[in-house]
């Protein structure tokens, strides 16, 4: 802690004396990215990937199947957006080519689709001290298990026990170096035009198959890393991913102290840190790096920072609302966007904060992440307006003037910024494509299936060069390899909308729900939502033959009849290979195999599951020897 308060001291100290640099505006950038196996599942193979590349401006990230590039620095002017696009494409570039060694390739996506729970053990973490430093300590403070609670057009409950989830997230994160004198207005207009930047750049709406934000990162980033639990209702305790508090008033300083006082320290360095005023005593610039490290663990969604640039001290500020993808001229078109309006905003609203409501401006942050290009803000003066609207008619001009002030060049704002207007107009951002082609596969095919083809077409398309609002939907056919990626283990093919009762329940109850839902087997549960036995449709009649005179037997409990789990009740796991699942299934004679996680019912793999596979491999080997 004394290194961190000596490091924040001697930014106070550079900030009065004029020591950091002032006027001059600089952008970068960083692209995490996934890389992906020939099925279309997390390839765990960063390291050996990382080996091919140049390290200066290639690193690890949390799991061992991300990996991030880091951009140049340059000055925002000219033609620095496409000389940004440009070497962001050689350098995905580089790891697609790194990637294809190995048998794998690269994909840029807020959330792979593809992405399973146990992808996200601490066994994929990637083997560096620093991340399971930061898992531990988080794990510390927190004392329990992460539960994660995402309620969308789906709804996703999970429980996670290391901080491995916050992996699944993949950003496209734009800096932008700005004068100290003007941090203030620039940062409180980062947090004002955060909700419509996010609104048409959603690109995460699937988590683990279920529909549920626009910009799912959101939701998942902000419960990965919370060492909240519950505690009196009247605390106003933040999460280490935040939006913010408030406006900011006189300087960068006041996010930095805020950090300190709210966030405990995760990380130390390992060597003893430098002694900051020693360095500006010799006349030197400090690096300040356990200031540096601190605020690398607490996540404002705009975050301040501190760096060195060509040998001075400088501020930015770095945008984290930016998936990665859907393609990189979206990114960049993205960035464009975004600085435009850093750019203009201040120029057009100088007394921004007078007229726009803090809780408003993170009320429209959290309504484009749920509702995309379809939420609805309060914006200046409380008016109510659409973000369509709001995007066309005000901000795309405001950005447009944003980027001539800044002496871009004429022929790149207008191309980034005119695909940000077709997006808008035509309603298609990378989630709204990735929701209206999963529309259109309904009924073909298995979810996994599915998922399979929305990564197999953003892998094609982004290699097309072309940005999104030109993407035609995936088709399930773009999912190539056969049938391992998709029916390869039980969780791909098991039905998981799944009816059971608690065990006091009535014989009648469950002979009324086979009924209904024309299904054969029903799974029991007791009051824990534990798994304890399942009865068959065969057992059911079986019993009620013996006795239904009078009908009495119906009011006997579910549990005088199930087949108890301590009776080996034959279950399994939902990684189990289908091949296994189908040998229990012959082996034990049994039509059904509950499907369990922990004790609990995640799912049922019956004969019906086995015949609707065998029909669609029976229509596939029939249409190909048709041909």
């Amino acid at each position: 802690m004394k290194c961190l308060l000596d490091d924040v001291w001697a930014l106070e100290t550079m900030l009065k004396e004029g020591l950091v640099e002032s006027g001059v505006a600089r952008i970068g950038a960083e692209q995490e990215m996934v890389l992906i196996e020939e099925a279309y599942r997390p390839a765990p193979i960063n390291l050996q990937v990382l080996d091919k590349l140049d390290k200066g401006c290639f690193t690890t990230e949390l799991a061992r199947f991300n990996l991030e590039v880091n951009l140049d620095p340059l000055r925002l002017e000219g033609a620095c957006l496409s000389r940004m696009e440009e070497q962001l494409r050689e350098r995905v570039r580089s790891v697609h080519e790194a990637a294809q060694s190995y048998g794998a390739e690269v994909v840029l996506t807020g959330i792979l689709p593809t992405l399973r729970l146990q992808d996200l053990q601490v066994d994929n973490m990637t083997p560096i001290k620093r991340y399971y430093a930061l898992n531990d300590a988080l794990s510390r403070l927190r004392r329990d298990a992460y539960e994660f609670r995402i309620h969308g057009t789906d709804e996703m409950i999970v429980k996670q026990d290391s901080v491995m989830l916050e992996s699944c997230n993949t950003s496209f994160q734009v800096h932008l170096q700005v004068s100290p004198e003007d941090f203030p207005l620039l940062y409180n207009t980062a947090q004002a035009v955060a909700g419509p930047v996010l609104a048409v750049a959603t690109n995460s709406p699937l988590l683990f198959g279920r529909r549920l934000w626009h910009e799912t990162r959101v939701a998942v980033f902000q419960q990965a890393v919370d060492t909240r639990t519950s505690s009196y209702y009247l605390q106003d305790a933040s999460s280490r991913v935040s939006f913010g508090r408030r406006w900011v008033e006189r300087s960068a300083l006041e996010l930095f102290h805020e950090d300190i006082a709210r966030y405990r320290v995760l990380l130390g360095t390992t060597e003893p840190p430098e002694a900051p005023f020693e360095r500006l005593k010799r006349g030197e610039v400090p690096r300040l790096e356990a200031l540096q490290l601190h605020n690398s663990t607490v996540y404002r969604w705009n975050r301040p920072c501190y760096g060195i640039s060509e040998g001075k001290a400088h501020l930015r500020i770095e945008n984290r609302v930016l998936p990665a993808g859907p393609s990189v001229v979206d990114e960049m078109a993205n960035a464009a966007f975004w600085l435009g309006l850093m750019k203009a905003m201040p120029q057009a609203h100088p007394d921004l904060t007078e007229h726009l409501d803090f809780k408003d401006a993170r009320a429209n942050f959290v309504a484009a992440a749920r509702q995309g290009l379809g939420a609805q803000f309060t914006w200046l003066d409380k008016r109510l307006v659409p973000v369509q609207e709001l995007i066309l008619e005000h901000l795309l001009p405001m950005a447009g003037q944003g980027l001539r002030d800044a002496g871009v060049d004429a022929e790149d704002a207008a191309r980034y910024l005119g695909i940000i207007e077709a997006r808008v107009r035509e309603q298609r951002t990378g989630s709204s494509w990735t929701l209206d082609s999963l529309a259109a596969m309904k009924g073909k095919g298995t979810i996994s299936q599915q998922l399979c083809a929305l990564t197999a077409a953003t892998i094609e398309h982004q290699q097309s060069g072309r940005p999104v609002h030109e993407w035609p939907l995936a088709r399930l056919t773009q999912a190539s390899g056969g049938w391992k990626q998709t029916y390869e283990r039980v969780e791909q093919i098991m039905t998981t909308d799944v009816v059971s009762v608690n065990q006091e329940e009535l014989l009648d109850l469950v002979a009324r729900i086979m009924d209904w839902h024309v299904i054969r087997y029903v799974p029991i549960e007791d009051d824990e939502l534990r798994l304890v036995g399942l009865v068959s449709h065969r057992s059911l009649l079986r019993y009620l033959s013996r006795d239904c005179a009078d009908g009495a037997s119906r009011q006997t409990p579910v549990k005088e009849i199930m087949h108890r789990i301590e009776d080996d009740l034959v279950t399994v796991a939902p990684e189990t290979l289908t091949l296994t699942a189908l040998s229990l299934m012959r082996k034990h004679r049994v039509g059904c195999l509950p499907v369990v996680k922990d004790g609990r019912l995640v799912g049922m793999l019956t004969e019906r599951n086995f015949m609707v596979i065998a029909g669609q491999l029976l229509e596939e080997r029939l249409r190909s020897t048709a041909r």
